[in-house]
């Protein structure tokens, strides 16, 4: 192959593959500002229904790629990811017609969604553990799907057929509020908390040196249902 045809062939994948990428990137942006507009809208319906003030329901908005939910005890961290991914080739979407006849179709902006105990936040305690329950993804066309734990996993998995529109998004963030309240704080094992130093109990007021988390050994990754 010549300079003439590498040169041709760098610029089609630039004015196309690298054009449709931003394409994704920048519906997945304009998805996630409607995300963050569902997720105050929300905040306030709830908060007045709750006239327990020591319950917290709080939003914050934290620039273009973050948002923060505060829910009891919990702040959910909504996280868009600055880069554009394609699904796997033995990804069950990949195998739908919708993918085959345009692979283009498989290239997604992702929203991931954190659950992390409030305290975490309120208390600078940054060595506490959050975990990711479920991650959304959107591709040019709004097509999308959800992996995650428990129902987020199972209730929007047809990338082929669904569309994401400001109703479906309202109720993901019903469901991810449902799911991350039920996800109780467990007591960590003894002997991972039965040692400390001095100076380690000296710091805990301000910057807690023994990890706290909700659920200890719980990896996304590792689920078998993140998958279609």
């Amino acid at each position: 192959m010549g300079k003439t045809e590498d040169r041709q062939n760098l610029l089609n994948l630039l004015s196309k593959k690298s054009a449709h990428k931003q394409d994704v990137y920048n519906n997945t942006i304009k998805w996630f500002a409607e995300l963050k507009t569902v997720l105050e809208k929300g905040i306030e319906e709830l908060g007045k229904n709750i006239p327990d003030k020591r319950v917290r329901f709080r939003y914050e908005d934290h620039g273009d790629t973050e948002a923060r939910l505060y829910l009891g005890s919990d702040v959910l961290v909504f996280h868009m990811h600055t880069n554009v991914f394609k699904l796997s080739d033995d990804d069950y979407s990949s195998q739908t017609s919708y993918v085959k006849q345009n692979p283009d179709n498989a290239y997604c902006g992702i929203i991931n969604v954190y659950d992390f105990l409030a305290d975490s936040y309120e208390y600078n305690r940054w060595n506490d553990l959050g975990y990711m329950i479920c991650r959304i993804f959107i591709n040019k066309e709004d097509h999308f799907k959800v992996q995650g734990k428990g129902n987020l996993g199972l209730l929007y998995r047809n990338f082929m057929q669904q569309t994401i529109d400001a109703e479906i998004l309202e109720d993901l963030v019903y469901q991810i509020g449902i799911f991350a309240l039920d996800f109780d704080l467990l007591i960590p094992p003894y002997k991972a908390v039965n040692i400390v130093s001095v100076n380690e109990l000296l710091e805990i007021s301000s910057n807690s040196k023994l990890k706290t988390g909700k659920r200890l050994g719980f990896k996304f990754q590792s689920d078998h249902n993140i998958g279609d």
